[in-house]
């Protein structure tokens, strides 16, 4: 295993809206030169809410980069790469979902692609949830659904829910809160 690795330079490509995408090229064992990219993201926070029969509530949004619908738990960039995550997935709540909580506990925090990607994802369980207003944003055109964790399960296994976040969350869910 190489135990030497320097960053000998990091070259921006694209600097986008919510990413920024860099080669970097790495020195290995002083006498090996590589190159690889590297996608800077700021972060994001992600909410599974809960209603108070138990249902789980998921957005369904087209997604250009699978070029289909997807079926997830809320979520959302950092507005700024310091802001609390718990601050965020709270405005994602309201912004997607129509409802606020002001119980929110931190489930798990996630490394989606960690091979190329720096993107830290920290998702929080919401209950107690109170109807507000979607705040959605000018590209957003979200479908607001309740199943219940053995429907999403169900969805899981069938292949029809494969966002990583969500797989992740709700599995964490179900294995922290015994379901």
């Amino acid at each position: 295993m190489s135990e030497h690795i320097k960053r000998l330079n990091r070259e921006l490509k694209f600097k986008g809206k919510i990413i920024d995408f860099y080669q970097d090229t790495i020195e290995i064992d002083g006498d090996h030169t590589v190159v690889w990219d590297f996608i800077k993201h700021r972060g994001a926070a992600a909410v599974v809410p809960v209603t108070e029969d138990g249902k789980i509530l998921m957005v369904r949004q087209y997604r250009n980069a699978l070029d289909r619908y997807t079926l997830e738990i809320p979520a959302g960039a950092l507005d700024a790469a310091d802001e609390p995550g718990i601050e965020c997935a709270s405005r994602e709540l309201e912004e997607e979902t129509g409802y606020r909580s002001d119980c929110l506990e931190w489930l798990i925090t996630l490394r989606t692609t960690v091979a190329f990607c720096n993107e830290r994802i920290e998702v929080y369980v919401a209950r107690n949830l109170k109807p507000s207003k979607q705040h959605l944003d000018e590209d957003e055109f979200i479908d607001l659904k309740a199943c219940s964790l053995r429907e999403l399960k169900e969805k899981i296994f069938r292949g029809e829910i494969e966002d990583s976040k969500t797989v992740s969350a709700l599995m964490a869910y179900a294995v922290k809160y015994g379901k």
